[in-house]
């Protein structure tokens, strides 16, 4: 190849090498993207009993499952509910993301997304999540959480925290008395609501949104009571606004009426001394 000024260069070509790099790093990128995708992978774990019930293709036999989503919704269960010795940890899930370092390897008692069921009544599940589900994860999460169970004569409720300031109303006086309960449902649900529906445009997110959606298309009977809070982290308040929805279920679950100042104290102690400023 010959200059502006006559030298002549000699030309050197590379195409095959640029070519093998090229390929060379599709291939570290495909092999990390498999990687981080097995890794953000939702992994479910039962106990014996359930995994042993569960072979062959047999699925449980729910008639109520209820979900509970952040941090009131879950403790509420914890302080309500679960404080009865008539129930049992089945299971849990493991959910790693940039949010959610929880370890696939891990104990029931360790992980943010554990399923109880009633001793008395096997068909009463109990799910309670207080980490965080990515978006690529909400749909796995639901696919393989309601593959477990059988939908004939299934009934969903979900309990799911909200912050009112993510609530839109032309009238923003009604968000002083918050907390306060808004629901959505399913068109299989001919219950009637304990509260007000969400009003437009105002909508549910995340895993109970992926729930619902699930539920919608599979004809599942499912609802949701969505709590809107003015507190962040667990506070005593907030909680009990969540008692009519499962007062619905009737003799399904039992509602502890006046749970001992120490049950609440355990849940609500710690992000009271964390959220003071002057401590």
């Amino acid at each position: 190849m010959a200059t502006f000024f006559g030298e002549v260069l000699s030309v050197y070509s590379r195409a095959v090498e640029d070519d093998d790099e090229d390929s060379e790093e599709n291939e570290e990128d495909e092999q990390i993207r498999r990687e981080l995708e097995e890794k953000r992978e939702v992994h479910l774990h039962w106990s014996p009993e359930v995994s042993e019930s569960m072979k062959s293709g047999n699925k449980l036999q729910c008639s109520e499952f209820i979900l509970a989503v952040g941090h009131n919704a879950a403790r509420f269960l914890s302080v309500y509910v679960l404080t009865s010795p008539n129930w049992d940890p089945v299971g849990h899930a493991s959910v790693w993301n940039e949010r959610s370092r929880a370890v696939s390897g891990q104990t029931s008692e360790e992980s943010a997304c554990v399923f109880y069921r009633q001793k008395d009544n096997p068909s009463v599940l109990i799910c309670q999540v207080t980490c965080f589900v990515a978006e690529d994860q909400l749909f796995q999460w639901t696919e393989k959480v309601f593959d477990c169970l059988q939908h004939r004569e299934l009934n969903v409720t979900v309990l799911s925290d909200c912050s009112v300031a993510e609530y839109k109303t032309a009238d923003y006086l009604h968000c002083s008395s918050a907390p306060f309960l808004r629901t959505l449902h399913t068109g299989a649900y001919s219950g009637q609501p304990v509260c007000r529906s969400l009003e437009q445009p105002n909508i549910v997110t995340g895993l109970p949104a992926a729930v619902l959606n699930h539920c919608e298309v599979h004809r599942i009977t499912a609802v949701v009571y969505q709590c809107y809070s003015d507190v962040i982290g667990p506070d005593s308040v907030t909680m009990e606004t969540y008692k009519p929805a499962l007062t619905k279920l009737g003799k399904s679950i039992q509602l502890d009426p006046s749970p001992s100042k120490d049950i609440l104290n355990k849940f609500v102690r710690t992000t009271n001394i964390q959220s003071n400023l002057y401590i």
